[in-house]
Formats: structure tokens, C-alpha cells, sequence
């Protein structure tokens, strides 16, 4: 998971990408939008289901061994520095690692490549799984 170079407008969204692999030795398909949950304390034992707002239509997604899928997720940022805040005053939350579903694929834990996945209001939105890599 990394930082997606385009974001929504607006002060306080923020936008990653989550890329999946094909690992194995045979094509597989991917479909859907996926569910999103924070990992508390990192462990997907003690997750915290964010509400997911699906965007774009789904469609199945033929991946050869090694393929890839993208989704992109955008979210409310955590404001300011330190502590930080959140506009809607609701408390801010960090998860070290996220845990995105998809039907058919599983739950997987994935981390964000420069750091945490700092957020508000317990929701975010996400795309459709493509095969074209969102910006």
C-alpha cells in the first residue's frame, strides 16, 4: 500500500493505493470492491471494520501468475502535527497495518510504504479492483 499521487481536493483527504499479487502458479480472478478494516495494535485479531463506501462498477479481473490489481482508497487525514485532530471532532485513530478483503481472495494485511494509515471518522471509499494502477 503506498500513497496515491492524486488526491481528492479539499484540505484533509487523503488517497492510497493497494496493490494486490497473483502468487500463484495459476491465473485467478478478482472482483469487487474490497472491505476495509484497521488493525489494531497491527494484529488483524483486533479489528476495527472502517465503513466503505463503494465507488465505480465491478467487473472480474483475470490476473496471470504474477499479475496485478489495484483499488484506491481515499479517507478523511488526521489534521495537524503531534496528536493531530479531526475536523468533525471525532478522535483520531492510527493503525499501523489495514486489513483489506476480498471475495473469494481472503483477508490481507498490508501496511502503508511510508508510514501509518492515520484517519477519521471510521470510514473510507473505495474503487472497484482494475486492472489499470490508479494515480
Amino acid at each position: 500500500m503506498y500513497q496515491a499521487a492524486h488526491r481528492p481536493t479539499g484540505t484533509g483527504t487523503g488517497a492510497v493505493i493497494v496493490e494486490f499479487t497473483n502468487i500463484s502458479k495459476k491465473p485467478c480472478i478478482v472482483q469487487g470492491h474490497p472491505t476495509v478494516a484497521g488493525a489494531g495494535n497491527g494484529s488483524p485479531q483486533h479489528n476495527a471494520p472502517l465503513s466503505v463506501t463503494r465507488t465505480g462498477s465491478a467487473s472480474a479481473v483475470r490476473l496471470a501468475p504474477g499479475g496485478k490489481a489495484w483499488t484506491k482508497l481515499t479517507f478523511v487525514q488526521v489534521q495537524g502535527e503531534a496528536d493531530g485532530y479531526c475536523v468533525s471532532g471525532s478522535t483520531p485513530v492510527v493503525y499501523p497495518t489495514l486489513v483489506v478483503g476480498l471475495v473469494k481472495s481472503g483477508l490481507h494485511q498490508v501496511a502503508l510504504s511510508d508510514g501509518q494509515f492515520a484517519e477519521c471518522d471510521n470510514k473510507v471509499t473505495v474503487t472497484a479492483v482494475s486492472s489499470v494502477r490508479p494515480s
